[in-house]
């Protein structure tokens, strides 16, 4: 009777702990996902994808970024950095605060910012973008991003 107890408590004790520390649950946000970026007025402003990889520290790798929507604003090359920080993993579903930059400098020396700042919650990541940048490259708005 005191083995049985004894092995009923080890196996709750380790059902209860696999929740718990800052990479337990790393592949929720690993993947691929869909953006969309609207205007104030609800007006699709900004598409893209791209793959999300969890790093140490709460940063992003961000891989195969592709805006699916057509503008002057990021024409060139772009550079995109991410982070993430969670507030709570609870039954495999990722929680917490999402920050992003897409940036891009061109031959002529134009800089256009995006940042992105919102929260994860399973699959769903939302909050508001703020675009700064040369003449006709500024707005902010709301989006959605979603794992496909």
């Amino acid at each position: 009777m005191h083995k049985s107890f004894g092995l009923t408590i080890l196996l709750l004790l380790g059902f209860f702990t696999t929740g718990c520390g800052s990479n337990s649950n790393s592949g929720n946000i690993n993947g691929t996902w869909t953006a969309n970026l609207t205007n104030p007025d609800g007006s699709p402003a900004f598409n893209f994808t791209t793959s999300f990889t969890q790093q140490n520290g709460g940063s992003i790798s961000i891989t195969n970024f592709k805006f699916t929507t057509s503008g002057s604003c990021f024409s060139g090359p772009n550079t995109q950095t991410g982070s993430f920080g969670l507030s709570g993993t609870f039954n495999g579903s990722v929680t917490g605060s999402f920050g992003m930059n897409i940036s891009t400098t061109s031959s002529t020396g134009t800089n256009n910012q995006l940042a992105l700042q919102g929260a994860v919650n399973g699959n769903t990541i939302t909050g508001t973008w703020t675009l700064s940048g040369t003449t006709g490259c500024s707005g902010n708005g709301n989006f959605t991003i979603n794992k496909s």
